[in-house]
């Protein structure tokens, strides 16, 4: 029997999402192929059908995965959501950035392809977000808090002491929305200046 392409199209998109959950969750050695279609609901023999190796599904997987991370409604909403305790806890359906991003530097050429075009898509994002005329400005304070966020809830993760990942949480969600404060200050600033001049 005959698969429609409409069919085809959804056991991919379960598969990837499957092989999302699974490897950040796990990482990606101690996923098998096996179990990625099993949890797609599909059997073993239908991966070939959608995938070179494993390598491709890795690639692939963190494509999809880093596609559909949403941003929020804005720079706020998004702070809040990504340094929330329940994110925190969500490893499965978490930022795949933070849970497979020191796996990703071990893994193929198009894994870190796949990892990179992410990066640039989020900073892009995140950029397009923050207040202020200078496109410079604001590219320097979309990695900077990119790069406390992500690196704040991979030490939150790493904790076991719940007080404490808590503690790190918080504090960087601050100091975040300090330098968002204090940038939009200083954007309004330049605003008025220049009206005036």
């Amino acid at each position: 029997m005959k698969v429609s392409r409409e069919q085809v199209s959804e056991n991919r998109r379960r598969i990837l999402d499957a092989a999302g959950r699974l490897f950040r969750a796990r990482g990606f050695d101690a996923v098998t192929v096996s179990e990625v279609m099993k949890a797609a609901g599909l059997t073993h023999g239908a991966f070939y059908g959608h995938f070179q190796s494993k390598d491709d599904l890795i690639a692939q997987t963190l494509t999809h995965v880093l596609t559909h991370t949403r941003t929020g409604d804005g720079p706020a909403a998004f702070l809040d959501g990504y340094l929330s305790p329940d994110h925190c806890a969500d490893l499965a359906g978490g930022c795949a950035t933070a849970g497979l991003g020191a796996d990703t530097i071990r893994q193929s050429p198009s894994a870190r392809t796949a990892m990179t075009a992410g990066l640039r898509e989020q900073l892009r994002r995140m950029t397009a977000h923050i207040p202020g005329a200078d496109e410079d400005e604001r590219r320097r304070q979309a990695i900077g808090q990119w790069s406390a966020m992500v690196g704040a809830l991979i030490l939150a993760r790493l904790s076991d002491d719940p007080a404490l990942s808590q503690e790190v949480l918080g504090q960087t969600r601050a100091w975040i929305a300090g330098t968002q404060a204090a940038g939009a200050a200083s954007s309004d600033e330049a605003a008025d200046s220049t009206a005036a001049g």
